[in-house]
């Protein structure tokens, strides 16, 4: 089996070639190994950055934008955004403070703008 993937760890941006050869990958088209280690990782274990926004109870500001401190499993993305709808922002926060714990210790949802301290 072969996968096409678009290596996303430099500016690059190389065009891999994935082929699966019984439990083996062997990847081609990569400049660096940061491609060899980013298409293993995509085909055996994929995490993402989550962005977002999260409700707030200021109505100069009623959305404040927030990511995940750190990376993701990618199949947990669509749960962690269904937990972020219920929440709601009741005090001033800042650029990197935490908004949430994510539950099962997967980490925080950081706030990534000072607008509720500014208004």
């Amino acid at each position: 089996m072969s996968i096409e993937l678009i290596c996303i760890t430099c500016p690059a941006g190389c065009a891999l070639q994935v082929e699966q050869e019984g439990g083996a990958l062997r990847v081609r088209g990569n400049a660096c190994k940061r491609g060899l280690a980013f298409a293993q990782a995509e085909l055996t274990h994929p995490t993402r950055s989550l962005t977002s926004t999260v409700r707030t109870s200021f109505a100069q500001a009623p959305a404040l934008p927030v990511r995940s401190d750190r990376e993701l499993p990618k199949g947990r993305i669509p749960a962690v955004m269904r937990f972020l709808a219920r929440i709601t922002v009741e005090e001033r926060l800042g650029c990197g403070d935490v908004v949430a714990a994510l539950p099962g210790g997967e980490g925080n949802i950081i706030a990534t703008s000072d607008l509720l301290k500014e208004i």
